[in-house]
């Protein structure tokens, strides 16, 4: 079988000062590109000098169409079955083609894949990270946001591309999100957690413009209005990615104003201002503003100390003040981890970290105790579920056995194992961790939830808890087995904490409140750790 073949496109429109890091990131590609392609869109700052520094590329010149015509004119100058497109301003994780790659060959049916990024500032200072997963069906959620976020982590095939249309010329802004809706009209998508590119935020940002990119947004999530008969779920999706579009660049604009208008005279008409702009109330676009002060501050603080400030929301209670009210009781709520009132608080977690991860679970996959989360995050990709169980009498189990005994598991025969909340129960968690090693094929993924803050089962496992764990100890923990390929995930903050140790449910607490992370309450640590082929 022929090797799949891979372009990277690089638009650049007078960003040649960020160029030579754009096509460095290219070129550090532990999986080379079989061509890398410049398109310049009739900028005035000479590329081409800089492309003459590296051999091979392939430099198109044209005058200025637009960033659409720019990633069209790099499509129909490339022979590949995938490619990549990069900004000028940003770049590329050095494992992008190879995790792209390996994302189709889980799920060779999407027309594009995605990993998750960075965002820098203009000197390359990490300022955060993001991903989402596309969920069950991608095409309603991009309705109700673009979670996709950056181009650079997209990785297209060129045959769907070209079938969909390609990118539409007459959009100037948002002809990306044009592109994704497009396609996953008409096609399946996988993403992965992955990060796999660099967002650089800077002045010549094109998205800087919040008045011109809000009314892009709207003019195309415009386009894609279900019809009226169309499915309510859709609909309201519509209805909602309306409302966040209008909200999100309320606060934009408001921040904008804000930093350059901060005279207490002018505040209150340039939020009048503002809120007339974006369509929305004054009262909302005070609040937006409020908003984005916060989110502001949150992104240029270190993530250490993002992460010990995960509310930023409200006053400390003076001593003496603080009502304890229902959880001021020695009795939790409830001593069964939730499950007598709904859904514990650790499943939230864990569930989120498998939705991240769900294209990774294909093929063979080994789950323990049941093959719920194999078939509900793993669907069509998963070929054979397999079972183990620790002990007889389980009828769902294929395989019998303690985990940490060599001869249970057969060797390099997983393309996936899901270990959800089992680790704590193994006394002899190395032995566990190196069995999973060997029992996993070549650049096979061993997905983990473990507890971190938690009650101790009375149950059937009360003799058997032996653990809980930080993310230090389990990233250590893999590391040693598995090398640099180990991603560790936290999951919870003081409130996730106590909610779970008092045995609320999901369903009877705020959810948002569960969104923050914070370090110094991990309620689930989570791995996701892959065999490379040695």
């Amino acid at each position: 079988m022929t090797a799949a073949s891979v372009a990277v496109i690089v638009t650049t429109y007078n960003h040649a000062r960020f160029l030579a890091d754009a096509l460095s990131s290219v070129f550090a590609q532990t999986r080379p590109p079989d061509a890398v392609i410049v398109v310049d869109d009739g900028s005035s700052d000479d590329p081409a000098s800089t492309v003459g520094a590296f051999p091979g590329v392939r430099l198109i010149r044209q005058d200025n169409r637009g960033l659409a015509a720019a990633r069209n004119a790099g499509v129909a100058a490339s022979n590949t079955d995938y490619v990549i497109f990069l900004d000028a301003d940003d770049r590329l994780d050095a494992g992008a083609i190879a995790c792209g790659l390996a994302c189709f060959a889980r799920a060779p049916e999407c027309g594009f894949v995605y990993g998750g990024h960075r965002y820098i500032d203009g000197d390359g200072t990490l300022l955060g990270e993001r991903y989402e997963p596309p969920g069950d069906d991608p095409h309603t959620r991009l309705l109700q946001r673009n979670y996709i976020a950056m181009h650079g982590t997209v990785m297209y095939r060129r045959d769907r591309l070209l079938e969909a249309g390609g990118f539409d010329p007459t959009l100037r802004r948002c002809e990306d999100y044009d592109l994704y809706l497009r396609m996953t009209a008409r096609d399946p998508i996988a993403g992965y957690a992955d990060l796999v590119a660099d967002y650089r935020l800077h002045d010549g940002n094109m998205s800087k413009d919040h008045r011109a990119m809000l009314d892009a947004a709207l003019h195309v999530h415009g386009r894609y209005r279900p019809a009226a008969d169309a499915d309510a779920r859709r609909q309201a999706a519509w209805r909602q990615g309306r409302r966040a579009w209008r909200r999100y660049y309320a606060e934009e604009m408001a921040m904008a104003q804000y930093e350059a208008r901060r005279a207490a005279n002018t505040l209150g008409e340039t939020l009048a201002g503002i809120a007339h702009l974006a369509g929305v109330a004054p009262s909302l676009a005070v609040r937006e503003a409020t908003r984005g002060i916060k989110r502001r501050i949150v992104q240029v603080l270190p993530r250490p100390v993002r992460e010990r400030l995960p509310g930023l929301t409200g006053s400390v209670p003076a001593p003496g003040r603080i009502r304890l009210g229902d959880l001021g009781s020695v009795e939790p709520i409830s001593r069964d981890f939730g499950f007598d009132r709904g859904t514990p608080i650790d499943r939230y977690y864990i569930e989120r970290f498998l939705e991240r991860h769900a294209s990774e679970i294909v093929g063979r996959v080994l789950e323990i105790g049941g093959d719920d989360y194999t078939r509900r995050f793993g669907r069509e990709r998963v070929t054979r579920a397999d079972v183990l169980h620790v002990r007889p009498g389980n009828p769902r189990a294929t395989i019998v056995g303690d985990l940490t005994d060599p001869a249970i598991l057969p060797s390099n025969a997983f393309d996936c194992i899901v270990l959800t909340q089992t680790l704590h129960l193994i006394y002899d968690v190395r032995a566990a961790v190196s069995q999973l090693y060997r029992a996993l094929a070549p650049d096979g993924v061993v997905l983990v939830t473990a507890p971190g803050i938690s009650q101790i089962d009375r149950g059937e496992w009360s003799s058997s808890w032996f653990w809980s764990f930080t993310p230090s100890s389990l990233q250590r923990l893999f590391a040693d087995c598995f090398g640099a390929d180990v991603l560790v995930e936290h999951h919870g903050n003081v409130f996730a904490a106590t909610t779970f140790l008092q045995g609320l449910a999901v369903e009877e607490v705020d959810t948002k409140k569960l969104d923050p992370l914070d370090r110094s309450y991990p309620v689930i640590v989570a791995v996701r750790a892959r065999k490379r082929h040695r």
